[in-house]
């Protein structure tokens, strides 16, 4: 697509050529060993990739963050203040099984490897899912990753604290092997440069309450956020990959809440992993996923072989 094709939207569109040309020059940090641990289950992603799409981005990030702190200096000049700088937080965004995971800890690698901002941190939205006895009791354990199983409270709390520049802020603990909070663990943030959070709804708008005024939403605090995008159908194809993988690898442990689909025949197995998307992840991405698409920075689109095939970056 030319540059000028759609200049008058919010968005500017890069091909993946145009993309990749603009990182040409810069040094490629990352080796296939430590891709090989940061990549996904089923995650086909190459150091070409990583190149290609991920160095370029973090390029562009590093002069968000540069910049960000220009204009909080100018700002505490102007106002007489000696205000320390907060934190740069990124939230990324995105379906089940699209690959926003391997995105984050890609973004958190390269980016820690850039001498201006070498304290990088990830956290998951995973950690503040309600815990199942709760999500039970209110009967919506069918709709976990659903906005409404999140503790949104706790979450938001938890962001706006390290954006305030909190010497150390902690968050839960999800397990996907035993698909729960683990009780009495915590991760503990100790003011990076930069903070990465990385869930399903982190891009979610803020609520109306009942008095029709909106409060907080955790995207009001986000400097920088970037969506993971593909068709739906590639989505669900993805999806009943991974969920073949994990018949055979981690539903197999003992310790595994889904250790009942260890034993399906691979028939059946796809059979269940359709369903599941059928009747929770197909209609959690159309009804609150997709729809925050817009309010990104960033949007990578990828094709039906996962490789990202352009790249939307909204103007300021």
């Amino acid at each position: 697509m030319p540059h000028e094709a759609n200049s008058l939207g919010p968005y500017v569109e890069r091909s993946r050529a145009d993309w990749a040309a603009l990182a040409a020059s810069t040094p490629m940090t990352l080796d296939a060993a430590t891709l090989d641990r940061l990549r996904g289950l089923s995650d086909p992603i190459n150091l070409s990739e990583v190149r290609e799409v991920y160095l370029p981005l973090t390029r562009l990030l590093s002069q968000y963050v540069l910049h960000t702190g220009e204009l909080h200096k100018s700002t505490n000049d102007f106002l007489g203040l000696s205000v320390g700088r907060t934190p740069f937080v990124i939230g990324v965004a995105g379906s089940v099984a699209v690959g926003k995971s391997t995105t984050a800890r890609l973004l958190r690698e390269l980016l820690s490897g850039w001498p201006e901002h070498p304290r990088v941190e990830l956290i998951t939205t995973d950690g503040f899912l309600l815990p199942n006895a709760e999500l039970e009791r209110r009967g919506i354990l069918h709709r976990k990753g659903f906005p409404e199983s999140y503790d949104r409270r706790a979450l938001l709390r938890f962001v706006m604290d390290v954006k305030s520049g909190k010497d150390e802020v902690v968050a839960p603990v999800y397990s996907h092997l035993v698909y729960d909070i683990l009780k009495g663990e915590q991760i503990v943030v100790h003011r990076p440069d930069i903070l990465i959070v990385e869930g399903l709804n982190v891009l979610q708008p803020a609520r109306i309450r009942p008095d029709g005024t909106t409060g907080l939403a955790v995207s009001d605090f986000f400097d920088f956020s970037v969506f993971v995008d593909a068709a739906t159908e590639d989505i669900r194809n993805w999806y009943v990959t991974r969920f073949l993988s994990l018949r055979d690898t981690a539903f197999r442990d003992p310790r595994s809440y889904f250790t009942r689909y260890a034993q399906l025949t691979e028939e059946q197995a796809i059979r269940q992993a359709r369903h599941l998307w059928d009747s929770i992840n197909g209609p959690n991405l159309a009804l609150n996923i997709k729809t925050t698409r817009g309010r990104a920075t960033a949007i990578l689109r990828k094709a039906s072989d996962h490789r990202v095939k352009w790249v939307r970056i909204r103007k300021l």
